[in-house]
């Protein structure tokens, strides 16, 4: 029992390659009193039968990064601690088979140059002479990335281990965590071996992170959703002319993938390791005939190679030197999976003092990085670079364990597919449901989810290809694009109508309300009858989110933010409240309904079935009757015309809308979905949530100077840092460009070059069909962003001219038609 301690700051639940990451890196921000627990030995789970693979290729930016980060340090880490590591960067080669794939890859490029990464695009005769033993015969080309290679996973998390020990931090094997208790603003950690009082906790449990998790569920919001994947590899025996070459030239073989086909080979010693993602894949502990065992430490399941024999055989052909080799080993151990195959990583919803850093599919490749991010935000309480792709609130009240089964087997089983902007996986659909939903699908509606609710894409029309083979392509051109065109063409010029279900919904209330608001927000808080967009930073002044405030009385106001960011919207506003006097928080985001009704023609149409005083000015609302139901008519319109949002109680939502949707036919009304709304809303500068707006950057680099007053009365969050931005000058600033595109629109984090430099990077591009042309937004170098600089902007590999625009919307600069 002597060697427990009473207390800690953190405590660490897990030992694997992340857990060892986080306590590592935690150390070397200063925090030493942290202990680590695990259960058996270090790496017992996922990590110890770990193939090891170290890719930095990804197309999402920030895990990218937290990869880029893990080879720069496990590069230096064996001399850093003095612990021998066995870590090869041997480069590897992916392989594509279509135009589409090398667009991937080529995009993947350029976001690898930003972070000053050397990938190259090799051609078919190029990857013949880095790997010699290869058939290319229908390969269009490959990506090369010099720094992806393998590591020894033990080794790996020891020397982390090691570091952190040697910096004051402690790690306890062989001490399973048993449970978790809150007294006061403390945790209670419970150990076979005693009990631990700490500040923070982390659940670093890999496999077993669902089962520590549901030890927090009293004290915040949800189950974890996670499910396991079993995933399988094979060693095979050691083949004589791998031993030859390699001894020839003095280092391995590139790792080899075949995404299309769905598979890794790795030079393993003087033979290779084959690890398939298969299509026909198996989930287990996924229902009670295969409940988890109580410890699956150092544990293997048996073979089952019939799943992946396709895939085994396309192997041999790629590489026929595979089949003259038997195979010496097959590995089957499990693999953690998120919904959507990324990691959970950040603040626990609604638990204080509790993050996760669990659910990786790659943890060797990502720990690193995830270690240095979950430090930050344990120790700053902000990261280096915006994690939403990661942040375990992206996901909130959907994701049973049905929903987390079917999508885990569906990312596993596509685990190297394409991410095509107009493609919508399948599995599990339908998880919440607006009220029109019948009458939307109905329409044509082609669906998509957000926050999981269905929300329609595009309309499709009679005769229009709807399969999910059409949405395989990054071009603009597909079935959707001449009704995107005809939705955005009517709320132009008649009266659109959007069906948006899952707007997140906050009123705050009390006596104090405004003024902590104040106190809260960069800008200013509107008066009563008006709403205004207002904007929280973090302490270093940036973005954190943007919400409509909608003023009801003096003391009471309806905030209103992005259905994807309930979570963290509803966290960041309690946690600012607390320990504050005269104010409440509630969230009524499913107890209202919203729609979008905007064009021309939307004030004839709403005379026709309402008496609400349509005079009344932009940024103002109202309440009224519509068929006998109660709504609230909001004069705004993130579709840049005039018109409406009307807010609806949900139970009265249908009968309203059929009322709107009646009188309008004899006004043009068209309904229209989210792709039209994007194309809309980007043609007026409008900032989207976790892509033009998130926290890479500070209000003024965002060009939100006009909602920051530094002149109010209240200080807010970030005051500091921005007066000391504006008082040096920004190093970027947001820009919107017209591009002469080809066929595809510029995708978030495509680089912005000038003068054969990178200069800068898109956060969202779309066509403008108003405007009648390409259309991005995009952070750019500071002494560049004056309208009329001629730049580049690399979309899929090919540059293309863009020119700055003038600081005001493309469409309708003086904001006429908002106001008409």
């Amino acid at each position: 029992m002597a060697d427990i301690p009473g207390t800690a700051r953190v405590v660490i639940i897990g030992g694997g390659a992340v857990g060892a990451s986080c306590l590592y890196h935690l150390a070397k921000a200063g925090w030493t009193d942290c202990v680590l627990l695990e259960k058996n030995e270090l790496t017992a789970g996922s990590t110890w039968h770990a193939a090891g693979n170290v890719p930095t290729f990804s197309t999402s930016w920030s895990v990218m990064n937290m990869q880029r980060y893990s080879t720069e340090l496990y590069a230096r880490l064996g001399a850093e601690v003095d612990y021998p590591m066995n870590y090869h960067q041997t480069g590897s080669i992916r392989l594509a088979h279509s135009k589409e794939r090398m667009q991937e890859f080529a995009r993947a490029r350029g976001m690898g140059k930003y972070q000053g990464m050397d990938l190259d695009i090799l051609g078919v005769d190029e990857i013949k002479a880095r790997y010699p033993f290869i058939e290319t015969h229908d390969l269009k080309g490959a990506l090369y990335d010099p720094n992806d290679g393998d590591i020894d996973p033990a080794q790996l998390t020891q020397a982390l281990a090691k570091g952190a020990r040697e910096m004051g931090a402690r790690v306890l094997r062989f001490c399973p965590a048993t449970g978790v208790r809150r007294e006061g603003a403390e945790w209670i950690v419970e150990t076979a071996k005693g009990e631990i009082r700490c500040e923070i906790v982390v659940n670093a449990a890999g496999y077993y992170a669902q089962r520590v998790g549901d030890w927090f569920i009293p004290h915040g919001r949800r189950r974890m959703p996670m499910m396991v994947m079993s995933h399988q590899y094979l060693l095979s025996e050691e083949i004589p002319e791998i031993e030859a070459w390699t001894r020839e030239v003095g280092h391995k073989l590139p790792l080899l993938r075949d995404v299309d086909v769905s598979y890794y080979l790795r030079q393993e010693k003087h033979g290779f390791n084959l690890g398939p993602y298969e299509p026909r894949c198996r989930a287990h502990w996924a229902d009670p005939s295969d409940p988890m065992p109580e410890d699956f430490s150092f544990q293997l399941w048996q073979e089952d190679l019939d799943r992946i024999e396709d895939i085994v055989t396309d192997a041999m052909e790629r590489v026929p030197l595979l089949g003259t080799a038997g195979i010496s080993k097959v590995i089957n151990g499990p693999i953690p999976y998120a919904p959507d195959g990324m990691p959970l990583l950040g603040p626990m919803p609604g638990v204080p003092n509790a993050f996760e850093a669990c659910v990786f599919t790659f943890g060797i490749a990502q720990g690193g990085g995830a270690g240095k991010v979950l430090a930050e935000w344990i120790t700053e309480g902000a990261t280096e670079w915006d994690m939403w792709s990661c942040d375990p609130r992206r996901y909130t009240d959907y994701t049973d364990h049905e929903y987390c089964v079917q999508k885990g087997m569906e990312v596993y089983g596509n685990e190297y597919a394409m991410h095509f902007p107009w493609h919508r996986w399948p599995a599990a659909p339908d998880r919440k449901l607006s009220p029109l939903h019948d009458r939307v699908k109905a329409a044509g509606g082609q669906m998509g989810a957000y926050n999981g609710w269905e929300r329609a894409n595009w309309f499709a029309g009679p005769g229009d290809d709807t399969s999910e083979e059409a949405t395989q392509t990054w071009d603009r051109a597909g079935p959707w694009e001449s009704r995107i065109r005809e939705e955005c063409e009517a709320v132009r010029d008649a009266v659109g109508i959007l069906d948006l279900p899952g707007f997140s919904r906050f009123n705050i209330e009390g006596p104090q309300a405004a003024d902590w608001l104040a106190s809260q927000i960069t800008g200013v808080v509107p008066r009563v009858g008006r709403i205004g967009l207002v904007y929280f930073a973090d302490i270093r002044g940036r973005i954190l989110t943007e919400m409509s405030v909608i003023r009801h009385r003096d003391d009471l106001m309806t905030l209103i933010t992005a259905s994807a960011a309930e979570w963290h919207d509803y966290e960041l506003l309690a946690r600012r409240l607390e320990g504050v006097q005269g104010v409440t928080l509630t969230n009524r985001t499913k107890d209202y309904m919203t729609q979008i009704l905007a064009g021309p023609a939307s004030r004839a149409l709403l005379s026709d079935i309402c008496d609400a005083d349509l005079s009344q000015p932009w940024l103002t609302h109202q309440a009224t009757e519509i068929a006998g139901h109660w709504a609230r008519l909001v004069r705004v319109s993130f579709a840049g015309e005039l018109g409406w949002e009307i807010h609806t109680k949900t139970a009265d939502t249908a009968a309203v809308f059929d009322a709107v949707w009646q009188a309008g036919q004899a006004h043009g009304l068209k309904p229209f979905g989210m792709w039209a709304l994007n194309s809309l809303r980007i043609e007026k500068g409008y900032r989207a949530w976790k892509g033009d707006l998130s926290t890479d950057y500070s209000m003024l680099e965002g060009g939100l100077d006009r909602f920051v007053k530094f002149d109010k009365p209240q200080d807010f969050p970030g005051k500091a840092a921005l007066l000391g931005e504006k008082q040096r000058g920004v190093a970027k600033r947001f820009v919107t460009l017209i591009v002469d595109a080809g066929a595809a629109d510029a995708p978030y984090m495509s680089t912005l070059w000038h003068d054969g430099q990178i200069v800068g990077e898109t956060t969202s591009g779309a066509w403008g069909y108003r405007v009648n042309a390409s259309v991005a937004l995009g952070m750019l170098r500071a002494d560049l962003a004056t309208p009329g600089t001629v730049l580049e902007v690399e979309i899929y590999g090919e540059r293309f001219p863009a020119t700055v625009q003038p600081d005001a919307p493309l469409w309708d600069p003086q904001n006429e038609r908002l106001r008409a």
